[in-house]
């Protein structure tokens, strides 16, 4: 498939979000911006607040789609992650970071990583 960077990632998120409904996820927010950062999905399960990173690769030739989210990348997502639950007035739940990696050759493989990453 050729996608430009934007299809690729709605796509991706698409997929990721499917996945996350149909293992009983309730999707509450999907590209959450501010300037420190951006969160593809914000997604709850019980009393759990899941903040996503979805990457999408269509080869391996740079990796896997997990190795892209770097100690660097981490951090702006927790900080916005932060932002997020001041901005919500989210109290009392727990949280966790969550990584779906998706690879598109012939088919499709996705992965879903819970507690990928913390503070």
């Amino acid at each position: 498939m050729d996608f430009n960077n934007r299809k690729k990632g709605d796509f991706g998120e698409s997929v990721a979000s499917r996945e996350l409904v149909r293992k009983g996820y309730k999707i509450l927010a999907r590209n959450f911006r501010l300037r420190s950062g951006e969160i593809d999905i914000v997604a709850q399960k019980c009393n759990t607040i899941v903040f996503v990173e979805v990457k999408l690769r269509t080869n391996t030739q740079m990796g896997m789609p997990i190795e892209a989210v770097n100690l660097k990348k981490q951090k702006k997502i927790i900080e916005t992650a932060k932002k997020y639950i001041y901005v919500n007035n989210i109290t009392g739940c727990d949280f966790r970071f969550d990584i779906i990696e998706i690879l598109l050759t012939d088919s499709i493989m996705l992965r879903h990583t819970e507690n990928a990453f913390w503070e």
